[in-house]
């Protein structure tokens, strides 16, 4: 791989496979991989576990971000992937349960909550040589990196990925309420007014309904070659 470095911005739908693709590119090439995802999910989770949230998804906004000083998340390379830390403890498998997937785009829609993490993701790659992947990497946290991809299939393509991937770790779901919470986060990710989920005007869209991984992993390492080679 060339010795060049240069920063990564995956953005796209919830359940488009960008976190799938960011992360086997990050390994291929040598980057640093950071789910920014995984900062909300950890976000939330610690809101659920303290009560911040009630089983209507209100959240107690002024709470939660009274709460940011003693949230601290880190992430921690294991044998199979990337784990998420929140103070300390692994919540790789707890972020990614229905309950948490139901709840974190109401977290995510707070300024507040936005701005810290913006920041600390933006910290993660201040040395370049990094993929992260997200809703707004490309618009907000990396707006000068050198290659952005936008990702999205049809939803129902999304929520059948997303409701196998749940079954296939054990967690009880139906594709309906799995399809359910794929609009409703889309909805909430296009018209939220802080960071709202867009497609950077030099992203590079990728639809992904009808590709393999093995296809879209060959895409986008052909994409990466290519930045690599204009970044002189």
């Amino acid at each position: 791989m060339s010795n060049k470095t240069i920063t990564i911005a995956i953005d796209g739908y919830s359940s488009s496979g960008k976190s799938s693709m960011a992360k086997a590119l990050a390994k291929k090439i040598g980057y640093r991989y950071i789910d920014s995802g995984a900062m909300y999910r950890a976000v939330t989770l610690y809101a659920m576990r303290n009560n911040m949230i009630s089983p209507d998804h209100i959240v107690d906004c002024d709470a939660l971000v009274a709460s940011l000083p003693h949230i601290k998340i880190d992430f921690k390379v294991c044998e199979d992937g990337q784990h998420t830390i929140l103070n300390g403890e692994d919540v790789e498998s707890l972020i990614r349960q229905l309950d948490v997937s139901n709840n974190v785009s109401q977290v995510a829609v707070i300024p507040e909550i936005r701005h810290a993490l913006v920041a600390m993701q933006q910290s993660f790659g201040i040395e370049k040589g990094i993929v992260m992947d997200g809703r707004d990497i490309g618009t907000t946290v990396f707006p000068n990196a050198e290659l952005k991809i936008f990702v999205n299939a049809s939803a129902e393509t999304r929520a059948m990925r997303r409701h196998k991937e749940l079954i296939e770790k054990g967690q009880q779901s139906t594709y309906e309420e799995v399809l359910a919470n794929v609009v409703t986060r889309d909805h909430i990710d296009e018209t939220r007014k802080e960071s709202p989920l867009r497609k950077a005007d030099d992203a590079i869209l990728l639809d992904n309904s009808n590709m393999s991984i093995a296809e879209q992993d060959t895409w986008l390492i052909n994409e990466y070659n290519k930045a690599i080679a204009n970044n002189k």
